[in-house]
């Protein structure tokens, strides 16, 4: 196998790069770099430059308006852009809802929803967790009972990120009480201007505001907003789910945040050493950064089974559980190389322009911060352990 880029490969990769450096805002690539909090503009902006220039929509089929690009194609659009300062793009439309319309959706549901998303227009959020029914997701007791040409949604969804910028939902739903567990949920879009809907914020330890509890009290959703048959939800979420844990792999997220961690490594340390002097420091270092090659490999089997029409298999699953444990890992390390100065850790410093008085360098401002948040990782998206179930009944039947 040769892992070496061809030439026209190379030629799009400086095309790419190119188009970073002209279009992407100097704010925004400072804020990405140096793990300051973004705000919802500067997702939208980025979002908005891609669409300019016709690759909104990097993982489309050219059919939806997309690029129409190979594995390779994206994966090189993908790592370049985390190298180039670009932010990460918002999946819960392009990569999360829009697959699943675009799969299971009819004519009328792919033309009213799949442009806005491309073109940034819409934020969506993901109505999946429940409180008691996050893991298990077939427990979810949001209830939609059908009312004439609507459904009647009551409930509560927790853990929605971002929900506070978000246009619309997409929900998992209980419309078959009397069903088995899978068999009675159905996958609604929800409008999250209507009436009933309520969001409420989550601080999480590092005190941001990222997640959400979200309320849905007599909430009218009409019938046309069903992707599918009635009940058959569970399908759909599953093909979901498999673009989910995807791309919380975040490999080129992992390989700019791995750059980070040699270059706050390399520094002067307490002790007046640079610790990537250290052997034990360095070896850990290179173990992950080995993991993360390997990782790499088993994401471009992914891709290209994504290209053939294939939903993700147990491949998911392992870059799930490589993917947040690597970056948890980065993260880690980062901290530890800054030492004593990831203790006095101030919220507000996360801002871009934050003018309070500064404890040590700058760059010891933001690790903390990811080390608390990049917690949930192992988490979200299915829990690691889970994940390491269904490998084990995929790959080894057990």
């Amino acid at each position: 196998m040769d892992l070496n880029f061809t030439p026209d490969e190379i030629a799009f990769r400086d095309e790419v790069r190119d188009f970073i450096r002209d279009h992407l805002p100097a704010t925004v690539r400072h804020k990405v770099l140096n793990g300051l909090h973004l705000e919802r503009d500067d997702y939208l902006c980025w979002q908005k430059a891609l669409h300019a220039r016709g690759w909104g929509g990097s993982s489309w089929p050219e059919a939806f308006g997309g690029t129409g690009w190979n594995a390779v194609q994206q994966y090189i659009f993908d790592e370049t852009c985390a190298a180039g300062g670009a932010p990460r793009l918002v999946p819960f439309g392009l990569k999360m809802v829009a697959p699943v319309i675009m799969a299971f959706g009819n004519a009328e549901q792919q033309a009213r929803f799949l442009p806005p998303i491309l073109a940034g227009e819409e934020w969506w959020c993901q109505g999946y967790s429940e409180p008691g029914s996050g893991s298990d997701l077939a427990s979810v007791k949001t209830r939609a009972v059908r009312d004439g040409e609507h459904y009647v949604v009551n409930g509560q969804k927790t853990w929605t990120t971002l929900g506070q910028y978000a246009d619309w939902i997409f929900c998992l739903v209980r419309t078959d009480p009397e069903a088995k567990a899978q068999r009675g949920i159905s996958f609604l879009l929800i409008d999250m201007k209507t009436p009933g809907v309520t969001v409420r914020p989550i601080i999480t330890m590092d005190g941001l505001h990222e997640v959400n509890e979200v309320w849905l009290e007599d909430v009218r959703v009409p019938v046309a907003n069903l992707i599918g048959e009635e009940n058959k939800g569970w399908t759909y979420a599953k093909f979901l789910l498999g673009h989910e844990r995807t791309n919380i792999a975040g490999i080129g997220i992992a390989k700019r945040e791995l750059g980070r961690l040699k270059r706050i490594a390399a520094g002067e340390s307490l002790d007046g050493r640079p610790l990537i002097e250290d052997a034990l420091f360095a070896s850990r270092i290179a173990q992950l950064e080995i993991e993360l090659m390997a990782l790499e490999i088993t994401n471009l089997r992914v891709l290209c089974a994504e290209a053939e029409r294939r939903a993700p298999g147990p491949e998911a699953s392992i870059l799930k559980i490589k993917g947040s444990e690597i970056q948890q890992g980065i993260v880690e390390l980062m901290t530890e190389a800054i030492g004593a100065y990831a203790l006095p850790y101030r919220r507000e410093a996360m801002s871009a322009g934050y003018q309070g008085e500064a404890i040590g360098p700058f760059h010891a401002i933001t690790p903390t911060a990811q080390y608390l948040n990049l917690r949930k990782l192992s988490i979200y998206g299915g829990s690691n352990e889970i994940q390491r179930n269904i490998i084990s009944q995929m790959i080894l039947g057990l």
